[in-house]
């Protein structure tokens, strides 16, 4: 069930990151979909995984892009 717009992704991904991480999450979900033989829970995992390499939840649980706290050590 591969995704072909914002719309039709889960709530759970529509209600909690901004647009362009739902754009990652789609296309990433799409191609894992195709990967791994339409195993839909295997490409959610993969989706998911693509958004966490660009995007974190800041202190106040909001999604936002680039490395956590931690990540940014000298």
């Amino acid at each position: 069930m591969p995704y072909e717009s914002r719309a039709d992704l889960p709530e759970s991904v529509r209600e909690h990151l901004p647009p362009h991480a739902q754009d990652i999450y789609k296309e990433s979900f799409n191609s894992a979909w195709d990967q791994y033989g339409h195993d839909e829970s295997r490409a959610h995992r993969v989706a998911w995984g693509a958004v966490e390499r660009k995007y974190h939840k800041n202190q106040s649980g909001k999604w936002v892009e680039g490395p956590t706290e931690d990540d940014n050590s000298p």
